[in-house]
């Protein structure tokens, strides 16, 4: 992460406000897109099984995991 000074983080900021103006982007667009990105799978086999990377691991990727796959492999 960036570690800006009071004077860059403005300009940054008046930058992203006026870009969201420009297209049109809400505060409630970006939650909303937070929120989504949030849900989507991290990880995803051959098979179709997904995991977002909340709660216990499951056991589809458990099998690989002590097989002594890499998981970063099923990664999207």
């Amino acid at each position: 992460m960036f570690d800006l000074d009071g004077e860059a983080r403005e300009r940054l900021i008046m930058w992203i406000k006026r870009r969201m103006e420009e297209y049109g982007i809400t505060l409630e667009d970006l939650e909303l897109s937070i929120a989504e990105s949030e849900r989507q799978p991290m990880y995803r086999d051959a098979y179709g099984n997904t995991w977002n990377g909340e709660g216990d691991m499951p056991s589809w990727l458990l099998r690989y995991k002590h097989a002594g796959q890499d998981i970063e492999h099923f990664r999207c």
